[in-house]
């Protein structure tokens, strides 16, 4: 892709748009920057990054974006923000930084995993995998570093593994991994697409340029991701924890096993996974099929699944006190993730939730904590939204707390013995932290307070 002569607006200097700015400085004919704030908060940010070279538009949305070829949008930026609207309007292309990063490098073998849950395990774990059998692994996209540095210094024989959110592969047109993978697909960021139909759309444009040389891994029990059999270019693996594929990754007599091209192999013992729950089986399947994909050996795929311990935030045990243990799940920010997290531990189990509102229906959730829940500690925007729920089914001791020390405290003084406290808010953060990382810091930082 040439950029010599374009003129290019960065929106949003997180991760994705300082890897942007250092990846496309004295490449482009002019390169800008937007953010919703100040011009003198930009210009500081701009100073402490080192970014000095790109320049500030902020204002009206019609004179930023005169003379503007391309825009590339930060995950995190609502699509109906006003610059945004105005952009399509003009007919000025939006790109997210995985499209960028493809039409850029269009030779480096790419491997993508979305889903609604697991992508973070998934795509960690097989970095794991590909960088035990001796690949040399970049982790990018909506975890690691941003994928448009990290292919810069890349070289030819380079694995990427990229997490791609549904924000993310929404702005993307032409991107095209070797491998892909749906983990599953459930109601989420509806505030954010409009509908679950539109939300669908964006996790399946993950396989949309894919042709029959590539390959698309795919959960059997997800009946989403199955209502598409048949209708598929690439070449579909599936994988189910439910029952035994004639082909595909499946379970039988206590083993994770592959039936692909008309061999069959025993991956590993399901005794030798270190991470808790069903759902991580899956997240281990679908590696599986992807690692096999792209010709790993099943030697490499067992022994790296065996030592892999899991990934921060995601139902990781903080500490114990007293017999209580302590678990962060500050990434489960939907209802179906958190009740991954919920079947993943024994009862009885102190739940703290609650966060900003992407518009999710709790019931589900609530059912399932009401089999083993012992107390729901609540906090954030939805608190008011997820009590009125527990109590429409019957669910009595709910408490609710103003903050996450608050929280904490409260189920330290409820707990005893035997007991699971459990963060696993079933909402995104942003009502009160920054991200997900940080609610989930700080929870381990009181929870540690607590042990000292």
């Amino acid at each position: 892709m040439d950029l010599k002569g374009m003129k290019i607006l960065i929106m949003g200097l997180g991760v994705t748009g300082e890897s942007a700015a250092r990846t496309l400085n004295g490449k482009t004919a002019g390169l800008f920057v937007f953010e919703d704030k100040p011009w003198v908060a930009i210009s500081k940010e701009l100073s402490d990054k080192d970014l000095q070279f790109l320049e500030i538009r902020t204002g009206n949305p019609l004179k930023i974006l005169d003379q503007i070829d391309l825009i590339i949008k930060s995950p995190g930026i609502n699509p109906r923000h006003e610059l945004l609207v105005e952009a399509n309007k003009k007919s000025i292309p939006v790109y997210s930084d995985i499209e960028l990063a493809y039409r850029m490098y269009p030779d480096r073998t790419i491997i993508a995993v979305t889903g609604t849950n697991g992508k973070t395990t998934t795509t960690i774990l097989v970095g794991e995998v590909f960088s035990d059998a001796g690949f040399r692994v970049n982790i990018a996209g909506n975890v690691g570093v941003g994928i448009l540095q990290a292919m810069e210094n890349s070289e030819e024989g380079d694995v990427f593994i990229v997490e791609a959110s549904s924000f993310q592969l929404e702005n993307t047109e032409d991107f095209k991994p070797k491998a892909a993978v749906i983990t599953n697909i459930t109601p989420d960021h509806l505030d954010w697409h409009g509908s679950l139909d539109k939300y669908v759309k964006a996790k399946y444009k993950i396989f949309a340029n894919q042709n029959s040389e590539d390959y698309l891994v795919l959960n059997y029990e997800d009946p989403i991701l199955r209502s598409f059999e048949g209708n598929i270019v690439p070449k579909p693996v599936w994988f189910s924890s439910k029952r035994i594929l004639d082909s595909g990754i499946f379970i039988e007599d206590g083993w994770i096993k592959a039936r692909m091209w008309d061999a069959e192999k025993n991956i590993m013992p399901l005794s030798e996974v270190g991470i808790p729950g069903i759902h991580n089986v899956e997240n281990i399947m679908a590696a599986v099929g992807l690692s096999l994909c792209l010709g790993v050996d099943a030697s490499t795929i067992r022994k790296a699944v065996k030592d892999f311990k899991g990934v921060p935030h995601r139902i990781e045990l903080v500490g114990t006190i007293d017999g209580v243990r302590y678990y962060n799940d500050s990434k489960g920010t939907n209802p179906d993730s958190s009740i991954k997290a919920l079947n993943a531990l024994d009862a009885p189990v102190i739940l703290i939730a609650g966060g900003y509102d992407k518009g999710s229906d709790f019931e589900e959730l609530l059912k399932v904590f009401s089999l083993k829940g012992k107390a729901l500690i609540l906090m954030g925007a939805t608190s008011e939204k997820i009590g009125t729920t527990a109590h429409s089914i019957g669910i009595d001791h709910i408490e609710y707390a103003e903050d996450m020390k608050a929280a904490v405290y409260m189920a330290h003084q409820l707990s005893e013995e035997g007991d699971n406290v459990l963060l696993s808010p079933a909402c995104a953060s942003w009502d009160m932290y920054k991200n997900y990382e940080e609610r989930g810091d700080h929870f381990r930082e009181l929870v540690r307070e607590l042990m000292e």
